[in-house]
């Protein structure tokens, strides 16, 4: 197993300080093959999607192996000793994100199961307002008759005033919800929290926070934000074991059906019925994913430990992905607050002429780089930029850096893209059923082995 080490660089375009501090190691790949039939080192550009395991995250997870057994239920050492991983993983993710002491922090898969979770908790009638930049996870999971979706803002002024018409509409019922994304999975553009939660409360309406795009690059405090909850996955975290977490106030939680009927959620069971459980077991029923939960505690350890290394790492990449796409001839960089508006380091662009998953697939077959196209489970944000910028374009491009992303990576993204705006793609493709575009004369063997 290869790893892959960076180091803490100044922001800007000089290069490396003199005054370095590592970055967390990231497990990095083997060289991948190009359609030229050479092996070159991979460029993840894809850390939206997925982000590679830190080596910190792989070492809590073999040493959590070693021990893995019951958790809360055995009286062995090995139970005991599982259960205590399990529950010191709880406690480091609360601090994570800056949990209150009567936060529940309850342990899913994904983002997705978290706002499931908590749609499934809301008291009857309860308002829910949304804005159609969510990703799906966060837009979805709501009672349709009592969703209220707010329309793609050009500004975060357009999008406040909108969300304070909408919650004085809503005076006088049910405490609403308010569900806003810290960080645009499609854009990287980070949405003004602070200003959305004090609108939220002059309303009387609580919050959710959607940090899925947001927690791998920027620190979330829920007290200092004052959000009622925080939903976000390991697997965008460096902590790929499937594990995630929804964390913050206990009422609306305690007061609901079990997310999960069964052991683990139950407190009692007789002839009479059942008394289940509170707190954060209510909704962890079945035997839970430890493994997953010491991967998760681990990343957020390690990004809490190197937040300003990483922090000044992203920020130089960011940067310079945006700068240098802006800069290239029939290349269009889209974006839902402006070009100059604070993000993470994601870029979401169209080339004229070309199909974007043409170029994604020209970008991996030719230049050994992994981006994404499509709409990124974000069709209502798509399809409004895209209707906004007016290229005729139905899908874009998504780019985006993170800590296993170098300089060289970047820079060979923007000469591969710059060279497919100006003649195409190297090689000819064709479009295959389930499959996309694909090289037409492919000379590399797709047969890999089986990782078992």
């Amino acid at each position: 197993m290869s790893t892959h080490h960076t180091a803490l660089v100044a922001v800007g375009h000089a290069g490396p300080s003199l005054l370095t501090r590592s970055l967390p190691a990231v497990v990095a790949p083997d060289p991948v093959p190009v359609v030229s039939g050479a092996l070159v080192e991979y460029a993840p550009l894809d850390h939206a999607a997925s982000t590679p395991a830190l080596e910190s995250v792989v070492r809590a997870v073999a040493t959590a192996t070693r021990t893995y057994s019951s958790v809360h239920r055995g009286t062995g050492w090995l139970s005991r000793v599982t259960s205590a991983h399990y529950e010191a993983a709880r406690d480091e993710v609360a601090r994570f994100v800056g949990a209150r002491a009567d936060d529940l922090v309850v342990l899913v898969r994904t983002t997705t199961e978290a706002t499931n979770l908590l749609a499934r908790a809301l008291p009857p009638g309860t308002p829910v307002v949304v804005f159609d930049t969510e990703h799906h996870a966060s837009l979805l999971p709501w009672p349709a008759a009592a969703t209220h979706r707010l329309p793609v803002p050009a500004s975060p002024e357009e999008a406040l005033g909108r969300l304070g018409s909408t919650l004085a509409g809503l005076a006088g019922g049910p405490t609403p919800l308010v569900v806003v994304t810290g960080a645009s999975n499609v854009t990287g553009e980070l949405w003004p929290v602070e200003r959305v939660v004090t609108v939220a409360r002059r309303h009387g309406a609580r919050v959710l926070l959607d940090a899925a795009q947001l927690v791998a690059h920027r620190p979330v405090d829920l007290t200092a934000l004052d959000v009622d909850w925080v939903a976000f996955s390991g697997h965008k975290l460096h902590a790929p074991y499937g594990a995630g977490a929804l964390v913050g106030r206990a009422d609306w939680l305690d007061a609901a059906e079990p997310h999960l009927a069964g052991g683990g959620a139950s407190a009692a069971v007789s002839a009479d019925g059942v008394t289940w459980a509170t707190g954060a077991a209510r909704h962890e029923g079945g035997s839970p994913n430890v493994l997953g939960a010491v991967a998760l505690a681990a990343a957020c350890a390690a990004l809490r430990t190197h937040r300003a290394a990483v922090e000044a790492h992203e920020a130089r990449l960011g940067a310079r992905l945006l700068e240098g796409l802006a800069g290239i001839p029939g290349v269009r960089v889209h974006s839902v607050f402006g070009a100059d508006h604070p993000r993470v380091p994601v870029a979401a662009f169209t080339v004229d002429g070309l199909d974007s998953h043409l170029v994604a697939a020209a970008l991996s077959a030719e230049h050994g780089i992994g981006v994404r196209a499509g709409k990124f489970c974000a069709h209502r944000l798509v399809d409004a930029l895209l209707a906004r910028d007016g290229d005729g374009a139905v899908t874009a491009v998504r780019a985006s850096a993170g800590l296993a992303t170098t300089d060289e990576h970047v820079e060979r993204l923007l000469a591969a893209v710059a060279a497919l705006a100006a003649d195409g793609p190297g090689v000819e493709y064709v479009e295959e059923p389930g499959r996309g575009w694909v090289p037409a004369d492919d000379p590399r063997d797709l047969d890999v082995p089986l990782p078992w």
